[in-house]
């Protein structure tokens, strides 16, 4: 009777163990670090999913993370490597077995922040993800950031003329090398040494350094002209990958800079980006960004693939109130659309119902003008290479969604056609892309100029 009670508890026993062994035995896949001047992001995926606590210490600042159920692993050391200098929020971290079970990670702190900790679960080519979200406690200003990067373009401006015209007063004033007549005045009285002490020449007169910003310039930030440009994916989201490796969110950020850099050289014009860097930006926060600075357009930049690598070609979209104009339309706003949950947003404080009124308020005035500019982008394109659709297509684009900002969504080439990706490679074709795009845009706005917006009170 013992014996058959005994083994009657077999698989009781062998049950807990498994259990015991499934909670302890996570293993860590990768470690990543995603630094920014808007937040910086560690992510550790694992092959389970784990549990943490963390706290905020001070003199000096430092977050403690403790994560439970864990065996410090050459994977997790690695975190230490992973830290860069230029990280705006993290000096350094350690890694240390706390407990028995317990891993405790201490990233000491260059400024004080507000941590974020999220889980998600398994998508795409990612498992398990432990994310710590690091926020500046002082986020920086947008237009406060605006002002003083326009005031800094206008002093070395202004510099740069005053030097250039101070090395023209020194050629003009300089005499001409002749050979001088023979004196008939009086010469000078001899100096020190018994050299003639030459007339010292009227040194010139160095300007002033500008004042800071005026009034003036305040208001000629309120009229400028303000792209906000969005490079697709970034950080957790690679975006597409073409045949060679090439992925989606490094080409797209290369053609955003160099697009930035063009229209910041065009006078009354300015870019804003809604990421500079390799790090992941939410749908939604796109558009809030564009919109906190009062944007006249929003461009966001792609390069996505398709089914095949069969299709190629550039194409550009706007906003949609009802169904796309094409099944492939359709289907790429649905994978652009899921870029968050590759990308990883903290459901856990995003505003549900701002995000659906925010998606939910699109205008016909809005479309309308999206499809001008986009026609102008779309037939410059079509000069550089060849076009996927000749007509600006329409879908239900998240990132399209601002109600009071003209939006369009270029698809540079398809990065999953092998000759696309090389062009896309192609510093001399990227320029072409950037120009082509400029000029759409810069066609736009001379025939819609924008109005004078309040933006700096």
């Amino acid at each position: 009777m013992k014996r058959r009670q005994a083994l009657q508890q077999v698989p009781f026993l062998v049950l807990s163990l498994g259990t015991a062994e499934l909670a302890f035995g996570a293993s860590i896949v990768a470690v990543r670090v995603w630094p920014a001047a808007d937040y910086t992001r560690v992510t550790i995926e694992s092959d389970r999913p784990l549990a943490a606590q963390h706290l905020m210490a001070q003199n000096p600042e430092r977050l403690v993370i403790d994560i439970e159920n864990l065996e410090l692993s050459p994977a997790l050391r690695e975190l230490v490597g992973k830290v860069r200098p230029d990280d705006p929020f993290i000096a350094g971290v350690r890694v240390g077995q706390n407990q028995p079970r317990v891993v405790r990670l201490v990233f000491d702190l260059k400024q004080s922040v507000r941590p974020e900790q999220f889980t998600l679960m398994p998508v795409a080519a990612y498992q398990h993800r432990l994310v710590f979200d690091l926020y500046p406690t002082q986020a920086t200003d947008p237009m406060v950031a605006l002002v003083a990067e326009k005031a800094q373009a206008e002093r070395e401006a202004a510099q740069s003329v005053q030097d250039a015209l101070g090395e023209l007063i020194g050629r003009v004033d300089k005499p001409l090398q002749v050979t001088p007549p023979k004196p008939t005045a009086t010469v000078p009285a001899p100096g020190p040494g018994g050299a003639s002490a030459a007339p010292p020449s009227p040194p010139l007169q160095t300007p002033a350094p500008p004042p800071p910003p005026s009034r003036e310039l305040k208001d000629r930030i309120n009229r400028l002209i303000i792209v906000a440009l969005d490079p697709g994916h970034g950080g957790e989201d690679p975006g597409a990958i073409g045949p060679t490796g090439l992925k989606e969110k490094d080409v797209v950020l290369q053609v955003a800079r160099q697009l930035r850099d063009r229209i910041n050289k065009k006078p009354g014009m300015r870019a804003v980006m809604t990421r500079d860097a390799d790090f992941f930006v939410p749908l939604h926060e796109r558009v809030s960004k564009a919109r906190r600075v009062q944007a006249d357009l929003f461009i966001s930049i792609h390069a996505d693939a398709f089914f095949t690598p069969d299709a190629r070609g550039a194409s550009v979209f706007a906003l949609s109130q009802g169904g796309a104009s094409s099944a492939a339309a359709r289907w790429m706003a649905k994978r652009e659309n899921a870029a968050d949950m590759v990308g990883g947003v903290n459901v856990n404080v995003k505003d549900e119902q701002v995000l659906k009124a925010l998606l939910d308020m699109s205008t016909a005035a809005q479309i309308k003008d999206s499809l001008k500019v986009g026609t102008e982008v779309l037939r410059n394109i079509g000069k550089v290479g060849r076009l996927h659709k000749r007509d600006v297509e329409q879908a239900g684009f998240a990132v399209l969604k601002a109600p009071d900002i003209p939006s369009i969504l270029v698809e540079t080439a398809f990065i999953s056609n092998p000759t696309e990706e090389q062009r896309l490679r192609d510093p001399e074709y990227q320029e072409r892309l950037v120009e082509a795009i400029f000029t759409g845009l810069e066609r736009y706005f001379a025939k819609n100029p924008p109005l004078s917006r309040n933006r700096t009170s």
